[in-house]
């Protein structure tokens, strides 16, 4: 065989591969009983969710069948076989960074940024959110027909403090609160407010959006799981969806990162893992 594969300049491999395929009967995929209980659902979510994964499928699969849990490659195997996959991300970064912006708990670091939305009627909406960088929640966000302005900003930041404390004068502990270099988050009176509530502005290198990696993931996640898969007639008919698509997002969407869960369930395991008594 390899003197034949070299003669002919083929891959000794892919004959192997090619004769133990041909061997099977040309047989790709493996078929169990419950598969054909388990495609219409997964179907169902898909056409519901049509940018989530095998993953999040996966996911949103086992909080219908409660304990009847389904392992995530039998998912991958079934939506492969009924081509129901995602195409495949083939995008490379253009530099690598070796710091990590996740925290191990949450109210550690905060990060912030802004987007924009663009309407079929050719209006644009900006919106800024704040997010905990451990469990992912939006905690608050602005969004508006006009620019991001400072003030914007500042009430970013005292809505995340009242939404995870309660109305105080000061965040209990430190709180990074990280961004990029937008003239709204790098006016003195942005970083001069963060101080009094006891919080540290932090800015990300010139051009290095990836710094702010989780934000700028959230937007990217946000893009594609909502305003792309709505109608985006006109400023008004958005940003009465906004609202939903958030709650929706902190409610619903399961991260990897978290263990599928999404942003408000994992947020509400860790503060009952807190609240348990020590034996």
């Amino acid at each position: 065989m390899k003197t034949i594969a070299e003669t002919m300049g083929v891959s000794r491999t892919h004959q192997y591969e090619k004769r133990t395929h041909n061997r099977q009967g040309g047989k790709r995929f493996y078929h169990k009983g419950e598969d054909d209980h388990y495609l219409p659902l997964i179907r169902k979510i898909v056409d519901d969710r049509a940018t989530y994964g095998y993953r999040r499928v996966t996911a949103v699969l086992n909080r219908q069948l409660g304990k009847d849990r389904v392992n995530h490659k039998r998912v991958y195997r079934i939506m492969k076989k009924n081509s129901l996959l995602l195409q495949r991300h083939t995008g490379r970064p253009v530099r690598v960074h070796d710091g990590s912006v996740q925290m191990i708990r949450s109210n550690l670091r905060w990060c912030s940024d802004a987007f924009e939305i663009t309407c079929w009627s050719g209006e644009k909406i900006r919106v800024a959110f704040s997010m905990d960088c451990c469990d992912r929640e939006i905690m608050s966000y602005v969004a508006t027909t006009g620019g991001i302005t400072g003030d914007m900003v500042r009430d970013l930041m005292a809505e995340a403090i009242e939404a995870r404390f309660g109305p105080v004068d000061r965040v209990p502990e430190k709180i990074e609160w990280l961004s990029d270099n937008g003239p709204a988050y790098i006016a003195r009176d942005t970083h001069n407010f963060a101080r009094m509530m006891g919080m540290e502005a932090c800015t990300t290198p010139y051009e290095s959006p990836e710094s702010n990696g989780m934000a700028e993931s959230f937007v990217k996640t946000f893009k594609r799981d909502y305003v792309h898969m709505n109608p985006l007639h006109d400023a008004r008919s958005v940003l009465e969806k906004i609202p939903e698509w958030f709650q929706d997002y902190n409610e619903y969407h399961p991260h990897k990162g978290l263990k599928m869960k999404s942003p408000r369930e994992y947020r509400r395991s860790q503060l009952k893992l807190e609240t348990c008594p020590a034996k």
